[in-house]
């Protein structure tokens, strides 16, 4: 005990000599090191590393990725925004008009997307058509062909089914109502506070396999009090942080242990959670509301917000931990895409806006994008998930895509519109990449043409799978520009 109080003492006495300018000079740290210092090299649970994903996505994959995100296909997006919280009722709407979504004129959505909810052919949205309008009804008319009433029971049958890991909103709906994601781009708001970490609190607290008696590092809702660093206080910052590692076990210890104990499974889906929140706030800061005026409005990176959220000094650790799961939740949703090319390489697929020539040429760009995607040399493995004892694995998998699936309902109490949106189009994306990684064998038995009912994706799944890593592939991008921003910021 007497050894252990005796080195407090000393490394107190360095750090005072540190402020006080009397000890030996120390280059110092930049902001840049602080954020990304532990952001290199391997990733946990993957063959991968930070920098092979870098290269490949920032000068191989981003620049294509954003012009098929920028064609009528992809831009609009249908949705309810209107859905009921299914969890309290105490929901504070954001009254900013940053957070509010602005929806399509019906004449400013094509004509091709309006109306089918698959893509396929022509000739087989004719026949889905038929399907949807049957479903409506309630029973399979006995006046359909045999051919459309065992495409009605058979889609009926995989709406049903335990593939989905996501709540889809009805878009048959009247409160469903197109949204032109480029004119409503995901941003910095201003919704923040007790409302947003309430939220994330219920995801991470309720929904991540995790204890009560675990505390989650850094949660703003644990105690009541919330954490804020200032310039100027460093040397103290560093002082409260030795005290903190000499009191005995940490909660973040305690947390991490626990973490890397859970099964691979489980540790992975806390990661993905940690990783699509990362992205988030990658976004919210690189998109920053920086000067509002009456003759503009000027959006940019806010360093100071990117430091807050990921400094490992201002966060204790945690930022470079996040930003490492924004590159583990990259693997998976690339992985998925890796996998489902073979649907869309089938001739009947059309990306089908009603606009044959520009339709064409998408379909080409995108599977382009794929044939990219697929040689990727480091893909995550998936095959160690849901491995080992046949009822085990089964059960763990509907665990996994239980908890999902309630994650995707949470959406529907986030009070800014925009924020609403952004979440249910980026978790739908994530459920639907998950939804793909497990229907491996489906997606080997598709026929070669015509419908196919064992595995189908629709057009709400196509477009948020796309934005969703559209978002991330972004938020890998950022994270280089930031690098250069905070290199000379100490």
């Amino acid at each position: 005990m007497g050894r252990r109080w005796g080195l407090l003492v000393g490394v107190l006495g360095a750090v005072w000599l540190l402020g006080s300018g009397q000890g030996g000079r120390q280059p110092a740290e930049t902001a840049a090191q602080r954020c990304f210092c532990q952001v290199s090299g391997y990733l946990d649970d993957c063959t991968c590393d930070v920098e092979t994903v870098d290269r490949f996505n920032n000068y191989r994959l981003f620049p294509r990725l954003q012009n098929l995100l920028e064609s009528d296909y992809f831009r609009y997006y249908k949705v309810n925004l209107k859905r009921p919280c299914p969890f309290w009722n105490d929901i504070s709407q954001c009254g900013r008009r940053d957070c509010a979504v602005k929806p399509c004129q019906s004449d400013e959505v094509p004509d091709g997307i309006k109306s089918v909810s698959y893509k396929y052919s022509e000739e087989a949205n004719s026949l889905i058509e038929e399907c949807e309008q049957a479903e409506r009804l309630g029973a399979v008319d006995e006046s359909l062909s045999e051919e459309t009433q065992k495409a009605v029971l058979q889609w009926t049958k995989h709406d049903d089914s335990s593939d989905n890991f996501c709540e889809a909103d009805d878009i048959q709906s009247p409160d469903a109502e197109y949204v032109d994601l480029l004119l409503n781009p995901e941003r910095y708001t201003g919704y923040k506070g007790p409302d947003a970490w309430k939220i994330w609190n219920v995801i991470y607290e309720e929904n991540c396999f995790k204890p009560q008696t675990i505390k989650r590092p850094l949660n703003p809702l644990a105690s009541g009090q919330v954490w804020q660093f200032k310039r100027g206080i460093w040397k103290e910052f560093i002082i409260i942080n030795i005290l903190f590692c000499f009191s005995g076990k940490s909660e973040e210890n305690t947390f991490y242990s626990w973490l890397e104990g859970l099964c691979v499974e489980k540790r992975a889906f806390y990661r993905l959670i940690s990783g699509l929140h990362a992205s988030i706030n990658v976004h919210l800061s690189a998109r920053y509301l920086l000067q509002d005026t009456w003759l503009e409005k000027k959006w940019g990176h806010n360093v100071t917000e990117f430091q807050q959220r990921f400094d490992g000094i201002l966060t204790k650790g945690e930022g470079p931990r996040r930003l490492k799961n924004l590159y583990f939740l990259y693997l998976i949703e690339l992985r998925a895409l890796s996998k489902v090319v073979p649907f869309f390489e089938r001739p009947d697929f059309q990306l089908f806006t009603g606009n044959k020539i520009q339709d064409a040429e998408n379909k080409m760009l995108l599977l382009e994008i794929l044939h990219e995607i697929k040689s990727f040399p480091l893909h995550f493995d998936e095959n160690s998930f849901f491995a080992g004892d046949k009822k085990e694995a089964n059960k763990l998998k509907e665990d996994f895509r239980l908890h999902f699936r309630n994650i995707s309902r949470i959406m529907d109490c986030v009070g800014c519109l925009k924020c609403r949106l952004w979440g249910k189009l980026q978790t739908q994306g994530l459920g639907t990449a998950l939804k793909i990684l497990f229907s491996e064998k489906l997606i080997a038995n598709m026929p070669e043409s015509g419908p196919s009912y064992e595995f189908h994706l629709t057009r709400q799944e196509i477009v948020s799978l796309f934005n969703a890593f559209g978002r991330i592939s972004t938020s890998v991008k950022e994270l280089e520009n930031f690098r250069k921003l905070l290199q000379n910021i100490h």
